[in-house]
């Protein structure tokens, strides 16, 4: 139901944009659920279920759910006693988040309803393609030939793919993330670095479904790389070239100001020159726009800073952080960080003075290296700019 104004009519969608927090027809229950163990000051509304017209409104306070009233008086207007009196809820609501005025306390934060949030998802999709097209990256799907799964990425399978005859990735999506596909192709687009996975278009039609199209690494991923092969058939000038090639892709980004947040051998390329370059860039932000999503991400917490999990402090730092533990993978040959640590108490050890054995053989400046990039304060860790500066100078020991 949509609540009438004044006069009697429906609102304008323009009004209802206004009104996030308007839920409709649901239950008591799942109104107590959709606020458990939120914040004071949570709330939303919905149609009463038991006074057909009339709302009510329900707040989290105290770690629990009160739940008021809303009357429709026979002028269309809106009062939860009788005193203060609304022409329509968006008044109600400002009314009362200004002042609690006899609730348990004034209103904060809105539950988004599920429409609304697909209306932002839809308006966000429509932006984005506008913004794609634009840019030429907007990919006719008969140009598109699709072939074998070839991998997994953040939000969904990925396949091989042909388009006007060039070999591609093809990421796929899972059901729901439209938006969050979307804005990695957004983020991607503004990228330009031989060590980092090239764009190649977004493929998206009538029928909602969406494809990423991104350069094609005939090598796969590192960590497969790594695994596969062993000590005695990469040698340590190719796993310092390997690692270089990350840093200084991670080094434009640092100048970009942007952050990856998700940097791990898993996330690592490998072209058929067995060149390195970093890819899915799922959870990457700008510094300049910081997204406050840590809540709604999952974060690899074995290669993830301590900062960055304990406070949502990302950061280029945060990113050194995890090349840290990248520089370990590549010279433990794709073992896993931290073996024989249960993933809950890795950040208690780090926090304790623990830190990861070198790997077998490993050079001692990258042992070194290593230890810098794991300094508890971000202030201490080196720049990928040094750290470039670093691998080349160690690189070129194995040269001559």
């Amino acid at each position: 139901m949509v609540p009438s104004n004044s006069n009697g009519m429906l609102v304008s969608t323009n009004t209802r944009l206004q009104m996030p927090w308007l839920h409709g027809k649901i239950s008591r229950e799942k109104t107590e659920k959709l606020l458990a163990n939120t914040s004071d000051g949570t709330f939303l509304i919905r149609e009463s279920t038991n006074y057909p017209g009339d709302f009510t409104l329900c707040l989290s306070y105290n770690k629990k759910v009160e739940h008021y009233r809303i009357h429709l008086l026979e002028n269309n207007h809106y009062t939860c006693d009788h005193e203060a009196i609304f022409p329509n809820l968006i008044q109600l609501v400002a009314h009362y988040k200004r002042d609690a005025d006899g609730l348990c306390h004034e209103l904060v934060s809105p539950i988004i309803s599920d429409d609304m949030k697909a209306h932002l998802e839809n308006s966000n999709i429509e932006t984005k393609i506008t913004e794609f097209r634009k840019a030429g990256i907007l990919v006719n799907r008969n140009d598109l030939i699709i072939g074998d799964v070839i991998g997994k990425g953040e939000f969904g399978d990925v396949y091989c793919g042909i388009y006007l005859g060039q070999r591609v990735a093809v990421k796929s999506l899972k059901n729901g993330i439209t938006s969050d596909l979307l804005q990695e192709a957004k983020f991607m687009s503004q990228l330009n670095n031989i060590h980092l996975v090239a764009l190649i278009g977004v493929v998206m039609d009538e029928t909602r479904e969406v494809n990423i199209l991104t350069e094609f690494m005939a090598n796969g991923n590192l960590v497969d790389y790594l695994r596969s092969r062993g000590r005695y058939q990469v040698d340590k000038r190719q796993l310092i070239s390997i690692a270089l090639n990350v840093a200084e892709g991670m080094r434009y980004m640092e100048v970009q100001r942007l952050v990856h947040r998700d940097l791990a051998a898993r996330n690592i390329l490998l072209d058929e020159n067995y060149s390195a370059k970093i890819g899915d860039f799922g959870l990457a932000q700008s510094m300049d726009k910081p997204t406050s999503d840590c809540a709604s991400k999952v974060f690899p917490v074995k290669w993830t800073s301590v900062e960055a999990l304990r406070y949502g402090k990302f950061s280029n730092k945060s990113d050194v952080w995890s090349f840290g533990i990248l520089l370990w993978e590549i010279f433990s040959f794709g073992r896993v960080p931290y073996p024989r640590i249960p993933i809950q108490d890795v950040v208690r050890h780090i926090e304790q003075g623990y830190r990861m054995e070198n790997p077998e053989g490993c050079p001692q400046s990258i042992n070194l290296l290593m230890g810098e990039t794991w300094n508890l304060d971000p202030a201490c860790r080196p720049t990928f700019a040094q750290i470039c500066v670093q691998l080349k100078r160690t690189l070129q020991n194995y040269i001559n």
